[in-house]
Parts: structure tokens; C-alpha cells; sequence
């Protein structure tokens, strides 16, 4: 199961983590975990050509790290898209991604 966990600080967006596998079916054939990553892969690079400070991510072990560094109001939109994207994937597939709040 893929975990997203949404870390606030005073009802802001400060971190998003992903972690584990979405396991829906055969690496290469997982329409959940390409969905996922294409969500992901595509909001990152629309921010980065905003702003290269507006967000840090690190990809380590098994778990994605993402930073929002700046609230200015096109990351804010992008991260709002990226997240109830991932909502709605989580609709569809509730046995392969789940999202928690924390903070």
C-alpha cells in the first residue's frame, strides 16, 4: 500500500510523504503506482520551473520527502492539485493508497 502522510504546522502544507508500494498488480503493469508517481513527478517539475527554492525533496529508502519551502500562490495551487489528485486516486483504489493529516 502506497501511505501519503500531510504534515501541517498551523493549518499549513509544510510536508508531503509517500511511502511503500501500491501493490495493484506486476511492477511495470501498476496503473496505482504509475499514477502516483506521475501526479508526483509532474507537480515537482511545474514547481521547480516557478521557483528552484520552493520546494526540497529527497528520495531515499523506500520513502519520497517533499519540502514546501514557499507558500507564494502558484505553489500553493500546484500542491492543492497534487493532493486531491492523490484523494481521488485514493477513492478508487482504497486497498492500494490511503492519506493521513497529520499536524
Amino acid at each position: 500500500m502506497i501511505r501519503i502522510t500531510l504534515i501541517q504546522k498551523e493549518n499549513e502544507l509544510e510536508q508531503i510523504k509517500l511511502k511503500g508500494h501500491a501493490m495493484y498488480d506486476d511492477y511495470g503493469k501498476d496503473i496505482v503506482c504509475a499514477g502516483v508517481s506521475s501526479i508526483l513527478t509532474t507537480t515537482v517539475n511545474a514547481i521547480l520551473k516557478f521557483s528552484k527554492e520552493a520546494i526540497t525533496f529527497e528520495d531515499q529508502n523506500d520513502e519520497f520527502v517533499l519540502t514546501i519551502n514557499q507558500k507564494d500562490e502558484i505553489t500553493k495551487k500546484l500542491i492543492a492539485n497534487m493532493v486531491e489528485l492523490f484523494y481521488e486516486l485514493e477513492d478508487s483504489y482504497p486497498k492500494n493508497i490511503t492519506i493521513r493529516k497529520r499536524g
